[in-house]
């Protein structure tokens, strides 16, 4: 199948960019060591345990250079892989093979370890009712590929971009005056989008709870805080926890009873997982 046919058109616009980015005029080594017609056999291996995401995306990268390089992956995007464990088979022209493989590699390392990462939050706050959302603290131009690794880790998008929810932050508010005054001035603009407020303490929330808002972000509150916001809310609006979230302290904050809990650190500081492709020739392996 195409590549084309494979990815959202942003994901596919991120390979095809990236491509251009490291190949630029041509390969000068691979294109001056490898003849044209040569052929490759191989396999990318990942060096530890983790959660693959990116396979399609990997997938892209070579197939953008030639269609006819073919690929069995042994694994499914978002399933366990482990240290040693060979995630897929490769075999076609050698130039794209050799041209592509960083390409391939870096997108699939990052988007693995973005879900492996996800992974972690999702099961800790396992057995509670918060769900762990992503944030826009991405990497430029990846937003559509970290988005979804963290979907493939098991978590949930919080909004794409500035366009396709109303967030009204601390910045907003003290320039409007208020948080009613902030939201008026929202839904006079725009009443079609969905709106949440950051609180920055309990009264700011019980002032968009007046206001009718029905999504609060609560933005580095205190676990008792957080407890007494979510009695205060009653249930009226989704409740989300927000600001320098780690895994040491992500369950405490679930089992306080918000509804959401997003977190920076899956895509603002990813460790890519350790994958590498390895090559045969004649039946003699090579590690690039």
């Amino acid at each position: 199948m195409a590549a084309e046919l494979l990815l959202a058109p942003e994901i596919l616009s991120s390979v095809e960019r990236a491509l251009a980015e490291d190949v630029g005029p041509g390969d000068a080594t691979t294109e001056g060591i490898i003849p044209a017609g040569a052929s490759l056999s191989g396999r990318i291996v990942s060096k530890e345990s983790g959660v693959v995401a990116g396979l399609t995306v990997a997938r892209a990268a070579f197939q953008l250079l030639d269609q006819q390089v073919a690929l069995a992956a042994f694994l499914a995007d978002g399933e366990v892989v482990e240290a040693g464990q060979t995630v897929i088979e490769i075999r076609g022209s050698a130039r794209a093979i050799l041209t592509a493989e960083r390409t391939a590699l870096n997108f699939l390392g990052r988007m693995s370890g973005i879900a492996t990462r996800t992974r972690e939050f999702v099961e800790e706050i396992r057995g509670t009712n918060a769900r762990i959302l992503d944030t826009r603290k991405t990497a430029p131009n990846l937003r559509a590929s970290d988005k979804l690794a963290v979907r493939l880790g098991g978590g949930e998008n919080h909004r794409f971009g500035l366009y396709d929810m109303i967030l009204i932050k601390d910045n907003h508010i003290d320039f409007a005056g208020s948080i009613t005054a902030a939201v008026s001035r929202a839904r006079a603009s725009n009443s079609s989008l969905a709106i949440e407020v950051e609180a920055r303490n309990l009264s700011d929330m019980a002032e968009a709870l007046d206001a009718g808002v029905r999504w609060i972000m609560l933005d580095n509150m205190t676990l008792d805080d957080m407890r007494r916001a979510v009695v205060l809310n009653s249930g009226r609006a989704k409740l989300e926890a927000s600001g320098n979230v780690s895994l040491k302290h992500v369950r405490q904050i679930a089992e306080t009873g918000v509804d959401y809990i997003s977190v920076g650190a899956l895509t603002h500081s990813v460790q890519a997982l350790d994958v590498s492709l390895t090559v045969s020739k004649r039946g003699t392996d090579f590690s690039l």
